[in-house]
């Protein structure tokens, strides 16, 4: 799996999402790409914007139990994986803006680094280590961009 607080695998996802355009259709699944970008920046959002509700004590835990191993293991999701709610992307979105969001988040994340994600809180699945942390990224944007094809 890449790393996603090393440059060169950082580097290596920002160059797939380059390769995108508008217009790029996907192999599996109903969003369209700028949807896509939208999708994966709601990982990021979850980190470091305050707009996504936190969720209660009982669902926090029902997420830990049923829905952690699957998000920060090792293991590549499958294809047609169903999301929580507030993934899911209905509306039309600008593909520019939210390709140059995506970035951004990849960059910080990576700037940043491995130490600030150790044992961080997760808004979903309480404190993760930093390798939860990037499997958590890395996977869900390969996944994504595979979806695409690039």
């Amino acid at each position: 799996m890449q790393n996603i607080f090393q440059k060169e695998d950082c580097d290596q996802f920002v160059k797939r999402i380059n390769l995108l355009t508008p217009d790029t259709k996907g192999f599996w699944g109903k969003m369209t790409v700028a949807q896509m970008l939208a999708h994966c920046n709601v990982t990021y959002e979850m980190v470091y914007d305050n707009i996504h509700p936190k969720p209660n004590g009982f669902m926090k835990f029902i997420l830990r139990l049923l829905a952690k191993k699957t998000v920060v293991g090792d293991k590549p999701y499958p294809r047609n994986v169903g999301t929580a709610p507030q993934f899911i992307i209905k509306n039309d979105r600008n593909f520019e803006i939210e390709k140059s969001r995506l970035i951004a988040y990849i960059n910080k994340t990576q700037e940043l680094g491995e130490k600030e994600f150790e044992d961080k809180e997760s808004l979903s699945f309480g404190k993760l280590t930093s390798k939860e942390w990037n499997n958590m990224f890395a996977k869900h944007l390969d996944h994504h961009l595979s979806q695409f094809g690039v």
